[in-house]
């Protein structure tokens, strides 16, 4: 993870103004409405935002300057990180810095991430082993990990699924905004604990089926849109469907295939509040089916209209 000042630009002695001023350049400068379509920006806008989250917390700083990323593996809880505070200087109900009763513990094995859930459980264990010499105190359940698929509108709505993990039913709110790879968190649903501790999480990981008729850039969708001839040609407000309802769009006189018509804020919202991204409506201008003098006849007319030829660009 990248340290949140380096992603706002910023000293670590900035001021609350300083970062302030920091985030909004970086989010007017890579926010998905000015780069439609662009994931480069739209990463740096979502890393800019988390990390403006945290440093413009003032309770949620003070953690982060003391103990970095592992701050959030506390959930961000002031006693959580008290308890391991007074545990790392020894005061921890009198043990030493080796850990209470002299048991050492490993606080990053493997040099992966520090799971503060599992040292707690061992810090108490450690204590109550200490006391009666053989018992271990509580230690917190596994965590679980289960899959679900969802629509493209249930993305871009949000909803609540039904999953069950060990014969178990359960509800899950899936929050408006997510894409594949989301994961929701349902805490206390993993596996339970050992000697009385809190049971594990669960945590569903999201994939969003492909849509039909809708495409999906970004916070931006993409929909194309048919159109009669005489519509292009005189233009028209046409009614269009957006999820969970309807809108209407202006159709100029004149207007070509391919041509986008945008309907604002009509795209997927943001999962960090974020300003929802936009509705593009692709014009596909439809001829008529059959055949008929009749058809022909209006044909022959139309072409008599065309103002030199149409591919007279067409050259690679």
């Amino acid at each position: 993870m990248t340290d949140y000042y380096q992603r706002l630009g910023v000293s670590r002695q900035a001021s609350a103004d300083e970062i302030k001023k920091a985030y909004r350049k970086l989010a007017k400068q890579h926010h998905p409405d000015v780069n439609p379509g662009n994931k480069s920006a739209e990463e740096k806008f979502k890393q800019a935002t988390e990390a403006f989250e945290i440093l413009s917390d003032e309770g949620k700083k003070k953690l982060y300057d003391e103990f970095g990323d592992d701050a959030a593996k506390m959930g961000w809880d002031e006693k959580k990180a008290a308890q391991y505070r007074a545990y790392r200087n020894g005061s921890f109900n009198g043990g030493s810095a080796g850990g209470p009763g002299g048991v050492q513990f490993d606080f990053n094995q493997g040099g992966g991430p520090v799971d503060f859930e599992s040292i707690f459980g061992e810090m108490f264990g450690a204590q109550q082993a200490g006391r009666r010499g053989r018992r271990a105190g509580p230690r917190a359940g596994g965590d679980l990990v289960a899959s679900m698929q969802i629509s493209l509108e249930d993305a871009v709505l949000g909803t609540t699924k039904n999953i069950t993990v060990n014969h178990k039913r359960l509800e899950v709110r899936i929050p408006a905004g997510v894409e594949t790879g989301s994961r929701v968190r349902l805490g206390g649903q993993g596996e339970p604990g050992e000697r009385g501790g809190p049971h594990g999480d669960l945590f569903v990981d999201l994939e969003v089926a492909e849509h039909p008729l809708v495409r999906r850039e970004g916070q931006d969708l993409y929909l194309d849109l048919p159109v009669t001839l005489k519509e292009a040609l005189y233009g028209a407000e046409i009614k269009v469907p957006v999820f969970g309802g309807s809108g209407v769009v202006t159709l100029k006189p004149s207007t070509q295939s391919g041509a986008k018509l945008r309907l604002r804020g009509k795209g997927v919202p943001g999962l960090r509040g974020e300003p929802a991204g936009d509705l593009y409506l692709v014009v596909q201008v439809k001829l008529p089916e059959g055949e008929g003098p009749g058809l022909k006849h209006a044909v022959d007319a139309i072409e008599s209209h065309y103002v030199g030829p149409v591919r007279a660009n067409l050259k690679l």
